[in-house]
């Protein structure tokens, strides 16, 4: 055998080879290098779409937040007026129960006034009959003098 044989033969084998390779063992390994290629570009766009709807659901957070601080802000502002309100409420009705008890002890103090002047007319009037019982050495008789008596208690 020469070397021109061998050579041939090696490259007709090596065709053969080939021709089986491209005919029998390369399809499969194409098709799944483009299942794989297809997989690859279909997670990458759900990687792409799920960032998006991160992103999406990223900015609803964000104006959810913005919107119950701003509906928190109200709702503190509202308690605080109604707060305020409240205590000028009380504030009123304290200012409105304090005058009221001034009045009634106003108004006791008047009473016990009246009583005192009256307990002490009783009494001046009361000495004033002794003392003038013991300047004319003799008993008055308080039925006898009621009217003498009245117009003193009147007079004082």
């Amino acid at each position: 055998m020469s070397i021109n044989a061998t050579f041939f033969a090696q490259l007709v084998v090596f065709f053969l080879l080939v021709m089986f390779t491209m005919k029998f063992v390369w399809p499969p390994i194409a098709k799944a290098l483009d299942e794989r290629a297809l997989k690859i570009a279909s997670g990458l766009a759900a990687a792409d779409k799920a960032k998006a709807e991160l992103s999406s659901a990223n900015k609803r957070v964000e104006d959810e937040l913005a919107k119950s601080r701003t509906e928190t802000a109200s709702r503190l502002a509202d308690a605080e007026r109604r707060a305020l309100t409240i205590i000028e409420e009380a504030k009123a009705r304290a200012t409105e129960e304090g005058g009221k008890i001034v009045a009634a002890a106003k108004a006791e103090a008047e009473q016990q006034t009246v009583k005192a002047r009256e307990a002490l007319r009783e009494q001046v009037a009361a000495l004033a009959v002794k003392g003038a019982e013991q300047i004319l050495r003799k008993e008055v008789n308080a039925g006898v003098h009621a009217d003498l008596l009245s117009r003193l208690k009147t007079e004082l």
